[in-house]
């Protein structure tokens, strides 16, 4: 009996852990994050972005690798976009611009729709491959 209320208390304090545990981002997640300070045609302001680092790179260095998602309906006939859009709102990733940033100076929060869609973020990623072409 000891033993099965040492183990529930355990369980206890580690779901209340993973309840406290601070947000991280994670692969496939969207995220709002500051652009700011941009250069030329860069993406600016807050804007939604596509991580496509791992939770535990994001959290071991402070940066996330990333691309933009802009619902600007210019995007609709750019050949570095794909579509993400969902129900009547449009959405495009930015393929052609990746970004390091540190997520935690620049305060990134998740956003409301938290992960692309697998498919999605397939295209997305075979998009970037094709411009720099990392893998064959």
């Amino acid at each position: 009996m000891h033993r099965l209320v040492l183990s529930l208390e355990r369980d206890k304090l580690a779901s209340k852990a993973a309840i406290c545990k601070p947000w991280v981002p994670d692969r496939r997640d969207i995220i709002w994050i500051n652009f700011n300070p941009q250069g030329g045609k860069e993406m600016r302001d807050v804007h939604p972005m596509v991580v496509l680092t791992t939770r535990a790179y994001n959290e071991r260095t402070g940066l996330v690798i990333g691309l933009p998602l802009s619902t600007a309906a210019s995007n609709a006939t750019n050949p570095f976009a794909v579509d993400n859009s969902r129900k009547l709102e449009p959405s495009y990733i930015i393929c052609n611009q990746p970004k390091s940033m540190d997520w935690r100076l620049r305060g990134a929060q998740p956003h409301k729709s938290a992960k692309v869609r697998e498919a999605v973020f397939k295209r997305a990623c075979s998009e970037l491959n094709d411009l720099v072409q990392l893998v064959d």
